[in-house]
């Protein structure tokens, strides 16, 4: 093919891999392709995509004819696309010089791009757009070729080895360039400044193309980075962000939502709503989205961390750095920093209370610890002790101060909302506190905390200086940074460029935070009680459940409570770990906010050590009032995280329970009918068989009464005066109706069919069977009951 037939048909293959913007088109769906499913496909793929592959010799093909091709800005982030449609130029130097306005106004706004953003640009958002893929079976993302194509790519164009590959080039000896710069000359130390030019001032002339081979070493490299930052974290902007934290404008948004503006459409509050929430809710990460963004985390901790030491000459250093090292310098207080937390602070707010924050708890956490990707290696010792975290990270901690303070703060209110006896719940709360309680990791955060509370020093100009923040210029990895000379002025200059400038700090070691952590201390406890109890019930319900029991004449939850809990089917070894996540995770709690033994133990008195007699959990929390007790806001929280619960029993006639789902209605409804007729019968006679204290009345009352069915009832804890009803005996045939009963008999005439025993002698041989059982019982067990509990 020509260079521009070539040139035609690229957005159409592009297409054709990634899919439509809209999503209908679903492409070769890289997100659902796996290896094992589909080998042929999936290898194929691979070798078609690869950094080195056909497709990418295309785009440097085309690249070196310097094509442009649109992309339309209605399918950008939300944040960019308004920016751009308010003619404001967005902050990212992605955008310049690229905006193309259409011919009649106003609308249908795109970007000029080159083949290699153009191709980028549809790699990174097909994440997001197709959402809707038919999948038949389950995808595992970390083994999909789109999550092994975005890993390919970032060790391709982000090494921590070596440089990054030159692209192949169509003519020998000859060079792919650069793309357009942003200015005639503009170094790189100044990546990030100051945009916000309006678009009415569009450069018409672009200068011509630069051949530095600089700027051609780290372009593709800068140019990957920042169009997956834009179009997988940048769904949320700073300002909207910022809005959100006003008092004013939360209880404004909270009545938007009670609907008690409904009525009054067009109004300043409906309005107002609309304006903050256009672009800044209507984004929904998926759990493969969060995975590939710690995928890209962790990369760039591995690429930044592999910056090589810099000389102790200053001049020796200006001389000596090349590009691709200062990018590694900047690349995530610059490029990444803001957008993630923001990013982080939407999951943390609006992810649902389930097992699936996982991701986004794993993605955070792996933020925090860049010493994991250190190139250093922990020197080998015969017991496995926690690595301590060395003291040339505490820059880093100072300077993402927020990213460990107040995402653990949000962390914990989540927590404190969380059924912590479910195993996968209880993890979470065990990782967050394992990774914090690593050695000297709390000292560096509260370190960095008084930084923050440091008082300014009395400089006139510093009452008035603003603090800057990484995409204004200054560089917080960098010893080049003009304006940054103190730490706490660093630290201070973190806070506030993300939180603003009328930020009220919540200390991570104060009082307030405190509190809460004992509050997750006591949850804890009771998680492990209810732990315990659910696994005592379970074992005591093994034990009672034997083979014979099943063929027993009446179920054996006949008059029982419902103790039914989803938590009853996590088994014991689930257990076993929910109980082994929460001690570990309140033992790291202790070290990390020094929590003495005294407090512990008071905690552990007040989350319910006390048992009742028969080692069961107590009633949920409860007050005394003129009507029994009544509920208290801990005791609902204990109900709804099933902590505790009320023991719920039938308290009424036994043969007027409801029919359950284990028996025959018809059968209950006739059977009932006849023990009515025999009871009405003959009651004066059983009356006076079972007032009689030889064997006989023994036997009587051992069939026909049930002298501790007064002392099983627990009645409600709303109905204080209760006066127990008294049945006199009486005959019960409702244990015939049960499904289990018909089924074991049914067995027992097909057994005895092999013997030749018809079913007259069988039903004769089973009362024989019966009055044996029931004479031994009367001997040793009368207070047992065969079918009345």
């Amino acid at each position: 093919f020509s260079l521009k037939e070539l040139h035609g048909i690229f957005p159409w293959l592009v297409e054709s891999i990634f899919g439509s913007l809209d999503g209908i088109i679903v492409g070769w769906n890289l997100r659902c392709l796996q290896g094992r499913t589909n080998p042929n496909e999936y290898s194929v793929a691979l070798d078609f995509l690869d950094p080195s592959g056909p497709m990418m010799k295309l785009v440097y093909k085309l690249q070196a004819e310097e094509y442009r091709y649109d992309f339309p800005v209605s399918y950008l982030p939300g944040p960019v696309k308004a920016s751009i449609q308010e003619q404001v130029l967005p902050e990212c130097s992605l955008y310049y010089n690229k905006v193309q306005f259409p011919s009649s106004g106003g609308l249908g706004l795109n970007l000029a791009l080159n083949p290699f953003e153009y191709y980028m640009f549809y790699f990174a958002i097909s994440l997001i757009t197709q959402k809707n893929s038919p999948v038949t079976h389950h995808v595992s993302p970390s083994n999909s070729a789109y999550f092994i194509l975005v890993d390919t790519y970032l060790k391709c164009f982000l090494p921590t080895e070596g440089s990054v590959l030159p692209p192949p080039s169509s003519n020998p000896g000859g060079a792919i360039p650069s793309p357009t710069p942003r200015s005639p000359a503009v170094p790189f130390s100044s990546y990030g400044m100051h945009h916000t030019s309006l678009l009415k001032r569009h450069i018409a002339h672009q200068p011509s193309v630069n051949a530095d081979p600089a700027s051609q070493e780290i372009w593709r490299s800068e140019t990957l980075l920042q169009i997956f930052v834009e179009m997988w974290l940048h769904h949320y902007s700073l300002e909207m962000y910022q809005k959100m934290q006003s008092p004013h404008v939360k209880l404004e948004v909270l009545h938007f939502r009670l609907s008690i503006s409904s009525k009054h459409h067009g109004s300043p509050a409906q309005s107002s709503y609309q304006a903050l929430h256009a672009y800044q809710e209507s984004f929904k990460p998926t759990e493969e989205h969060v995975l590939v963004v710690r995928l890209l985390v962790k990369h760039l901790h591995a690429f930044s961390n592999s910056l090589k030491p810099e000389p102790l000459s200053p001049s020796a250093h200006s001389h000596t750095a090349s590009p691709l090292e200062e990018f590694k310098r900047v690349v995530i207080p610059r490029f990444v920093q803001e957008k993630l937390y923001i990013f982080l602070q939407h999951c943390f707010g609006h992810w649902p209370l389930d097992a699936s924050f996982r991701a986004v708890l794993e993605m955070w956490l792996s933020y925090l610890q860049p010493w994991r990707y250190a190139p250093e290696k922990p020197p080998q010792s015969a017991e496995p002790l926690p690595r301590s975290v060395s003291d040339k990270w505490a820059a880093f901690i100072q300077e993402n101060l927020l990213m460990y303070t107040k995402l653990f703060v949000g962390f914990l209110n989540r927590a404190l909302r969380t059924d912590l006896v479910s195993p996968k719940n209880a993890l979470m709360v065990f990782r967050v506190a394992k990774v914090f309680a690593q050695p000297n990791l709390a000292e560096m955060i509260q370190k960095g905390e008084q930084l923050f509370l440091e008082p300014e020093l009395v400089i006139p100009h510093r009452q008035h200086r603003v603090f800057m923040s990484p995409t204004l210029g200054g560089s917080f990895l960098s010893s080049r940074s003009p304006a940054v000379t103190d730490a706490s002025f660093k630290v201070k200059s973190h806070v506030y460029s993300l939180e603003g400038q009328d930020f009220q700090y919540k200390q991570m070691f104060g009082t307030e935070v405190r509190n809460l952590v004992l509050k997750l201390a006591q949850l804890i406890c009771q998680a492990q009680q209810t732990a315990k109890s659910i696994s005592d019930h379970s074992a005591e319900t093994m034990a009672t459940q034997s083979f014979f029991s099943w063929f027993r004449f009446t179920p054996s939850d006949m008059n029982g409570s419902y103790t039914g809990n989803d938590l009853d089917e996590i088994g014991q070894d689930s257990i076993k770990k929910t109980d082994e996540y929460l001690e570990k995770a309140l033992e790291y709690l202790c070290q990390i906010f020094k929590l003495s033994e005294a407090q512990l133990t008071q905690m552990m008195m007040k989350c319910g050590t006390a048992q009742d007699e028969n080692g069961k959990k107590q009633l949920p929390d409860c007050i005394e009032s003129a009507n029994g007790l009544i509920l208290t806001p801990l005791g609902r929280y204990q109900i709804i995280n099933g902590l505790r619960r009320f023991e719920v029993h039938y308290q009424g006639d036994t043969e007027l329970q409801p029919i359950r789902s284990y028996e025959s209605a018809t059968l209950v409804r006739l059977l009932f009918r006849l023990s009515s007729v025999l009871n009405q019968r003959f009651a004066d006679q059983m009356e006076v068989l079972c007032s009689r204290e030889d064997f006989v009345g023994r036997l009587c009352r051992y069939h026909l009464t049930n002298p501790h069915l007064a002392q099983k009832i627990r009645y409600s804890p709303m109905v204080r005066d209760r006066t127990g009803q008294h049945w006199g005996p009486r005959i019960s045939l409702r244990f015939l109706a049960s499904y289990r009963t018909l089924l074991s008999l049914l067995m027992i005439y097909f057994l005895a069919s092999w013997f030749y025993i018809g079913p007259v002698g069988c039903t004769f041989i089973i009362l024989i069977g019966y009055f044996l059982y029931a004479v031994i019982m009367t001997f040793f067990f009368e207070g047992c009951k065969p079918h009345e509990h």
